[in-house]
């Protein structure tokens, strides 16, 4: 099937291109080193004899966060790894937090011509994915080369799962590459199970992202923070936490609602996506509503709305506020955005029904109260009130938070010791590990 893949794979990235190069250009930086993509990562040094090298891939900036104890401690134990991103912010996180990797890239596009060389240039004993990455031609490289491929934090959405059911071959085709896969829930283990991954090279080791440490903001620079956005002394904040298009108005309809009921708010709104601040500032000049942007610096003075348009700021802004909201969450969003972050900060954390790719922790949060359901825009506004009027239940909730992320931690040293039982494994028999060597004597 993998040949089926390559020939069909150039013209869906000519379907594709029109949108992700439009998409590209408005989120920016990716000019600078767009060959990556083209499989020409950045030169490396030849390894010193013994030193082995882990290729991490990572999506965007939750997965970079996620994954920077697990890219320290492998550093500290003399093993170098090369990280590569597939967003432009994920990228811009990595670099800008000084993370101790030996080389940094954008993911190459997964077509032959292009995976096949960046293989060749990292040349890693160990291929670790994130989450839901799995590139057909990525695990085929490895595999030809005897590398095992280790997915760490493993999930898989709802959509995914269905339509993988619906076609066991395909199933069978994504999965068949991942050497070992460490899922981050019992729920995702057993989807995996169903489509026909074997359970003996399965494990539950729990979500690596429950188990970051947020430096906590003292009073005065939480002072400082709010000055900066613009937010008035005193006043509650409600958190747009990673918004996606129509979120936006359901919360302002939520503060302007609060505010009818006499309750002293603002409203703070950080989009999952920078890029859309043009459209959310014509949606707030229709308001009538103040506002201002971080990216613009520190706001002249008090405003209605703050915008949160920076990138790798969530856990920062999080702490000013007082109740969160979970983007992506609403219809017709399905898939949700990630609670973790608000609930270890302990805040209040609301979510509407669409959290597909969290299901198993919203559930947690949920059935442990440090969290609660929105049914639609009008429901959010209703509890949001509720919420901000009532400093008891939003104790209670950050209390619940607290005790929900103690009692789950402990999936870094998991997949630690996971990455360590791979690389201390033989290379896999009858695989070439000269990267030269090709699929069937074709060159790769």
């Amino acid at each position: 099937m993998i040949w089926v893949y390559r020939l069909l794979f150039p013209f869906m990235l000519v379907a594709m291109a029109p949108r992700y190069l439009l998409r590209m250009r408005r989120r920016g930086g990716y000019g600078g080193a767009f060959w990556h993509r083209l499989g020409a990562p950045p030169w490396m040094a030849p390894r010193a004899p013994g030193t082995r090298r882990v290729w991490l891939q990572a999506v965007s900036v939750g997965e970079v966060l996620a994954v920077e104890p697990i890219l320290r401690a492998l550093a500290s134990e003399g093993i170098e790894v090369v990280l590569t991103t597939t967003t432009s912010t994920g990228y811009r996180v990595a670099a800008d937090r000084r993370l101790p990797f030996t080389g940094l890239a954008y993911f190459p596009i997964d077509w032959m011509p292009f995976s096949a060389p960046a293989w060749r240039r990292i040349a890693p004993d160990l291929a670790v994915v994130a989450e839901g990455e799995r590139w057909p031609e990525h695990l085929r490289q490895a595999a030809v080369r005897g590398v095992p491929v280790l997915c760490i934090n493993g999930r898989i959405s709802d959509r995914s799962f269905r339509r993988l059911r619906r076609f066991p071959s395909v199933a069978s085709f994504v999965f068949r590459g991942i050497t070992r896969l460490l899922a981050s829930s019992g729920e995702d283990a057993a989807r995996f199970r169903t489509l026909g991954y074997p359970s003996d090279r399965l494990a539950v080791t729990g979500n690596i992202k429950l188990d970051v440490e947020i430096p906590r903001l003292g009073a005065g620079d939480l002072s400082g923070l709010r000055r900066a956005l613009g937010l008035p002394p005193g006043s509650l904040v409600l958190l747009g936490s990673s918004t996606w298009p129509g979120e936006e108005a359901a919360l302002l309809d939520a503060l302007l609602r609060a505010r009818s009921q006499g309750i002293a708010c603002s409203l703070l709104l950080v989009p999952r996506h920078a890029e859309r601040r043009p459209e959310i500032e014509r949606l707030l000049k229709a308001t009538g509503l103040s506002f201002h942007l971080r990216s613009q610096g520190p706001a002249p003075g008090e405003v209605d709305v703050a915008i949160g348009d920076t990138t790798g700021e969530l856990r920062l802004l999080t702490q000013v506020s007082d109740v969160v909201f979970v983007g992506k969450s609403l219809a017709p969003h399905t898939e949700g955005q990630t609670p973790v972050e608000a609930a270890i900060l302990g805040k209040p954390v609301l979510m509407g029904p669409g959290m597909g790719n969290f299901r198993s922790i919203a559930r947690d949060l949920l059935g442990r109260g440090a969290a609660r359901a929105v049914a639609d825009a009008a429901d959010l506004g209703a509890q949001a009130a509720v919420l901000l009027l009532d400093p008891a239940q939003r104790e209670a909730m950050a209390a619940a938070a607290a005790r929900w992320h103690a009692e789950n931690g402990g999936a870094v040293q998991r997949t630690l010791e996971a990455i360590r039982e791979e690389l201390a494994k033989p290379p896999r028999p009858n695989q070439s590990r000269d990267a030269s060597l090709s699929y069937g004597g074709r060159p790769a």
